[in-house]
């Protein structure tokens, strides 16, 4: 039987602590399932469109890690295929931590956060760096978006889950805040324009 694709996270040590801890009966029989997903499925896909943060986790080739925040327009993390993901990676602070460790340890992660429906979405893959590809960093780049173009970034999926909502605080986009405010504010003067009016009688 080949390994469940969550053994991409739960490592013998990690088995070992579900053990001692009550939870391993649970997890082994989602492995004789198979696991985790490993597709893009149609649903997962949606969720992604709009998506407008996500973290990166890497680490160098000796272990040390490091999350890095990528932010754009709603659905600037695309799915390329059933397997692949790619992004835009707009310039920053130049320090090139991700890259750096992408050349020594293809082994990345991406935590997705959705606060406003209080969903997070995990996925383990591999990534690379794609340098000077114009036609793919034009097929990824978010249309309309202002930002500066440093190179672009595919992300392989491995495996993938989901995780409960308990303890995720609920919390929205100020522009969305924004959007619904100004049609309350327009419905009160609508509703204060038929006071008038009927006052007026």
């Amino acid at each position: 039987m080949s390994q469940p694709s969550s053994d991409v996270a739960f490592t013998p040590a990690v088995k070992a602590i579900q053990e001692k801890r009550g939870s391993r009966g649970q997890y082994a029989r989602m492995e004789q399932r198979g696991g985790w997903q490993t597709v893009i499925t149609p649903d997962l896909a949606g969720f992604l469109s709009e998506v407008r943060s996500f973290y990166l986790a890497t680490a160098s080739a000796d272990g040390q890690p490091y999350i890095q925040h990528r932010g754009g327009p709603p659905g600037f993390l695309r799915v390329i295929d059933e397997r692949t993901l790619g992004f835009a990676d707009f310039k920053g602070n130049r320090q090139y931590i991700t890259t750096g460790n992408l050349s020594e340890n293809a082994k990345a992660y991406i935590f997705v956060m959705d606060y406003a429906h209080r969903r997070r979405v995990k996925l383990w893959g591999r990534a690379r760096v794609a340098e000077n590809d114009t036609a793919l960093l034009a097929k990824l780049w978010p249309e309309g978006y202002q930002a500066r173009e440093e190179q672009a970034i595919l992300f392989e999926v491995e495996a993938w889950d989901t995780n409960c909502p308990q303890h995720i605080p609920q919390m929205f986009h100020a522009e969305d805040v924004a959007g619904t405010i100004v049609k309350f504010q327009e419905r009160i003067k609508e509703l204060e324009a038929e006071v008038a009016a009927l006052k007026a009688r």
